[in-house]
């Protein structure tokens, strides 16, 4: 019985990219440098501080009765970020530049009021 080489050489070529696989599983997603992985936690944190801003924003609306204005504060979004991210320290700056850039989007002038901009 003849064994085909080009059928045991796929076979084995295959077998040969599985265990590569399970050695280099998920290393695709990591930062191979170091300036890679500084911007990847730069991005990560502004992502957050938006998020945080946004959930801020929703719950001022929620609180606030029909009539008055929903306020959002720099400390909401920070305490947001805080409980939701686990970010221990976030500058106040960086809290209400995103606080507005997410109340410029929202279109926030018509129904909330910020601290963000002084």
């Amino acid at each position: 019985m003849a064994y085909d080489p080009g059928g045991l050489l796929f076979v084995a070529l295959g077998l040969v990219f599985v265990a590569v696989g399970f050695v280099w599983r998920g290393r695709v997603l990591r930062p191979l440098s170091v300036k890679r992985a500084q911007a990847a936690a730069t991005r990560d944190r502004s992502r957050n501080l938006l998020r945080s801003a946004d959930m801020a924003i929703a719950e001022a609306r929620r609180r606030a009765t029909s009539g008055e204005p929903a306020i959002v504060t720099v400390g909401d979004v920070t305490s947001v970020a805080r409980r939701h991210y686990g970010h221990v320290s976030v500058e106040r700056e960086e809290a209400a530049a995103a606080l507005r850039r997410r109340y410029e989007a929202a279109e926030c002038r018509m129904d909330c009021m910020t601290d963000a901009f002084n």
